[in-house]
């Protein structure tokens, strides 16, 4: 046991060092009030009528991010696992990776650049016949946002999703396919089931993940209302007030908070059941 102890000590150090400490240094500093010295709600108070509109834009724009990122890992995973075509399959496997190797900061300089008004995405219209150049339009808002968001983190759930798929006993694919089951049914009715506990790991991670983004926010919406990441840069860099900062990130620890509890809420009812 002692051996075990040692063991682990180097690793509990770092935790407690680099994510414990900040985190309780921050809760702290959230409800210290810095011009009296006392404690109160007075910088969640300011961070609420200061940004409450960023503070629902965040959560609506994670949430949203992180559905769409749950249904198209899903639907790819599922035609890798399940897809018949070698060309499609190979395309595919080449295809969806490619934004694993992307920083966030570089794809939304990407998305910057594609989805602007005078962007690729508008040129590509206008040269398809679709649109006229006074019809372009900018995506540059929290649009942008959960298309970054989604190309970005999809590849990261698929390979989740995709890698208990695979694990799985295809002998029961394989009767369904037999008894003339269609690819979607059994996708939804019979895989689907098997990997929930894998697909509410990677959507709570990919939750985590994008609430957390800095630079995909800071560079694609150029006004308010923005997300609480650049509410708290801006509080810190321009103001130097920590307090409110700190309040704003209390609210994002709230967001996965409460996703950590809903994963850990169906994990506890599995265990149950099994």
């Amino acid at each position: 046991m002692p051996a075990l102890l040692l063991l682990l000590l180097p690793a509990l150090v770092m935790v407690a060092l680099l994510f414990v400490y900040p985190l309780a240094q921050s809760l702290l500093l959230a409800f210290r009030i810095e011009a009296s010295g006392g404690w109160g709600l007075a910088n969640f108070e300011k961070a609420f009528r200061l940004y409450g509109a960023d503070i629902a834009l965040t959560g609506g724009v994670t949430v949203l991010a992180t559905a769409l990122v749950g249904v198209l890992a899903i639907a790819v995973a599922g035609y890798l696992t399940l897809g018949e075509n070698p060309r499609t399959l190979a395309a595919l496997r080449w295809i969806y990776r490619w934004p694993l190797f992307i920083p966030f900061v570089v794809a939304a300089q990407l998305m910057r650049t594609f989805l602007a008004r005078n962007g690729m995405l508008n040129n590509s219209l206008m040269a398809a016949g679709l649109i006229e150049p006074l019809q372009a339009f900018s995506m540059l808002d929290w649009r942008g946002v959960v298309i970054t968001f989604v190309w970005k983190q999809m590849p990261f759930a698929t390979l989740l999703i995709a890698g208990a798929m695979a694990a799985l006993d295809r002998s029961t694919v394989e009767s369904a396919r037999g008894l003339g089951a269609r690819r979607l049914r059994i996708l939804l009715e019979i895989v689907l089931p098997q990997v929930k506990a894998t697909v509410l790991v990677a959507l709570v991670l990919s939750f985590v993940t994008m609430l957390s983004a800095l630079s995909v926010p800071m560079m694609i919406i150029a006004g308010t209302p923005t997300l609480i990441t650049v509410d708290m840069a801006w509080r810190v860099a321009s103001y130097s007030d920590y307090g409110v900062a700190n309040a704003l990130g209390f609210v994002s620890f709230a967001f996965s908070g409460v996703a950590a509890w809903f994963y850990l809420r169906q994990g506890a009812r599995q265990h149950a059941g099994a």
